[in-house]
């Protein structure tokens, strides 16, 4: 099984937004003790390993009670206001989708990672 790349520091948060230069980059924000983020989530990581061997996109993992700084900052750097669970593809170093709650689902992913490549 993939696993996205956990990000806990506002430094760690520079390689990938130069990284979405050369590949798209999907940032994750992950709530630790919600359901809907939970479900989310899972659909995240089906995602993730429909595409393992298909694609040169990237993936992350942001868990919200560990690392709200970098929620925070990564708010901040792409005008999108925070929400948890959310979900960023970032490309060229700039957001070109997001979604939350229940609009993350294995097909919007998808379609967000097609329109973007």
């Amino acid at each position: 099984m993939t696993e996205p790349q956990l990000i806990a520091t506002v430094n760690e948060l520079d390689p990938w937004f130069e990284s979405s230069h050369q590949r798209p980059t999907f940032l994750f924000k992950h709530s630790l003790t919600c359901p809907v983020s939970m479900a989310a989530y899972k659909e995240y990581l089906s995602f993730i390993n429909e595409q393992a061997g298909t694609t040169e996109a990237s993936y992350t993992l942001i868990e919200i009670q560990n690392a709200r700084p970098v929620s925070a900052e990564i708010a901040t750097r792409t005008a999108i206001r925070h929400q948890s669970p959310q979900a960023i593809l970032l490309h060229h170093g700039k957001p070109v989708w997001n979604a939350s709650h229940w609009s993350i689902k294995v097909t919007t992913l998808a379609e967000a990672l097609n329109d973007a490549s």
